[in-house]
């Protein structure tokens, strides 16, 4: 049997040593990026309810002390605020604000331009109307028979001029044809539909999810082509129950955020 010589053993430590190290360096790493990802969840959320009305965000060491972490962190937590578009580095004054989200309640039914209205204008790019055969999925939610025709729009949403949302709405016929005509450039489906009907409206079931922008939204609402869109799908019925409206809303998820109030069930 060979043994090792004493010096062999002094360079197996010594490779043991710098593994340590190294495993050590990649767990600090791995931890300050946890703290970053952290905070960046913290300042994001102070971003969206107007806690910087400057546009400005404090120094980064009054960041750093006022929120316990280290310089570094805060550097982190601000260069994945800046991935999302929602800050920019600029010399001589620090870290602005160039983006703003906005609130988009889900505990209320309510088109958009009544949910926005204290953050501005929204308007409406009518990009197509008309009658059409109503896909099977979209029949059946609408309880209509396979292959009837609905009213079909299609709108680009704009907020303070800027591109918002691109909605795809299916309409029973018989109601939706008190919609052409009718200023839909600047006047929500919701209100319109309880003119048209006499009725109020009664609830919407709806589905939200992240979606990948296809070629045709992300030109539309000028996103870059695979970015992340929120997908809300919604089915409005009126107060007596009948469905009378079913959405396919895709929102730039770099200016929208949603939020409800829930309570828990006894």
């Amino acid at each position: 049997m060979v043994r090792a010589m004493p010096s062999d053993r002094i360079r197996d430590h010594a490779g043991q040593g710098a593994a340590t190290t190294v495993a050590a360096h990649r767990a600090r790493r791995r931890l300050r990026a946890d703290r970053a990802r952290q905070l960046a969840d913290l300042l994001r959320r102070q971003l969206l309810a107007g806690a910087f009305p400057e546009g400005t965000l404090p120094h980064e060491s009054t960041l750093a002390a006022d929120y316990g972490t280290s310089r570094n962190t805060v550097r982190e937590a601000l260069d994945l605020l800046r991935a999302e578009g929602l800050v920019e580095r600029q010399p001589g004054v620090g870290t602005v604000v160039v983006a703003h989200k906005y609130p988009h309640g889900l505990d209320r039914l309510m088109g958009l331009a009544e949910t926005l209205r204290e953050h501005g204008r929204v308007t409406n790019e009518v990009r197509t109307m008309g009658p059409a055969p109503a896909p099977a999925p979209v029949a059946e939610r609408l309880h209509l028979a396979p292959g009837t025709d609905v009213l079909c729009i299609e709108r680009l949403r704009r907020l303070n001029g800027l591109p918002l949302s691109l909605d795809l709405t299916y309409i029973p016929l018989d109601i939706g044809t008190g919609l052409l005509g009718a200023d839909l450039e600047n006047t929500d489906v919701f209100r319109l539909l309880e003119a048209v009907t006499g009725q109020a409206l009664g609830h919407a079931e709806i589905t939200l999810e992240a979606v990948s922008a296809d070629p045709h939204s992300a030109t539309v609402l000028e996103a870059p082509r695979g970015a992340a869109v929120l997908m809300l799908e919604r089915l409005t019925h009126l107060a007596d129950g009948r469905p009378v409206d079913l959405e396919f809303i895709r929102f730039r998820g770099d200016r929208i955020t949603m939020s409800g109030l829930l309570h828990r069930s006894q």
